[in-house]
């Protein structure tokens, strides 16, 4: 998804990843669309494996996905790049910008795992973290509806947010309300996106 106008200033997105995507993707575009109105150009792209991309996910490790981001910023001439939670693990090089609700690859790890216990408890059937993570690293694991490899499991547990030059934490309390990626079901609010897309654009304009 673009907002597109040939502006000078063009803000990449890092989407957040697996089932928080789903939940973030309203809220996202609808900072990306209170950008664009602000004069801001603002690139969404599918990461490969998800959404439209035909790459087969259970072959893909997170560098991949550092790498489409690299390679997006370059196509569409970025110059600043907006991370949504665990996009911030997977930050393009040398662009400058702003990671909202940081979060570490173990935490989201964590979060997959204990849904998919649940599930199998609700079905009748017991696992445990320790035995699906020595299945995972292996075999590969299907959380969440997604199909990871072993060696993404292994990779995404070690992420944690970057300290790279440029890029600015913004901690969901400043921008307020009741975590999106936490609700069951995928849901937005408008003022937090129109908080979290003035606190970009008041920083462009400084």
């Amino acid at each position: 998804m673009v907002f597109d106008s040939g502006r000078d200033t063009r803000v990449l997105v890092a989407p957040a990843l697996f089932d928080e995507a789903h939940k973030l993707r309203r809220f996202t575009v609808e900072v990306m669309r209170r950008l664009g109105g602000s004069g801001i150009d603002c690139f969404l792209p599918d990461l490969p494996g998800c959404n439209e991309s035909e790459q087969d996910l259970a072959l893909i490790e997170p560098e991949d996905w550092r790498m489409a981001l690299e390679a997006a910023a370059r196509h569409f001439g970025a110059t600043h790049v907006l991370a949504v939670r665990g996009g911030g693990l997977i930050l393009p090089g040398k662009l400058g910008g702003w990671h909202y609700a940081p979060v570490k690859g173990a935490s989201l790890l964590r979060t997959m795992l204990r849904a998919r216990i649940l599930g199998a408890r609700e079905a009748g059937r017991e696992e445990n973290v320790d035995a699906l993570m020595e299945q995972g690293l292996q075999m590969g694991l299907d959380l969440a509806g997604y199909s990871l490899s072993g060696e993404m499991l292994r990779q995404l547990g070690a992420l944690v947010p970057g300290k790279q030059a440029g890029i600015t934490a913004i901690e969901h309390e400043l921008v307020g309300g009741r975590s999106l990626w936490l609700r069951a079901e995928p849901d937005e609010d408008p003022a937090q996106a129109d908080a979290l897309a003035a606190v970009v654009a008041v920083a462009l304009a400084a």
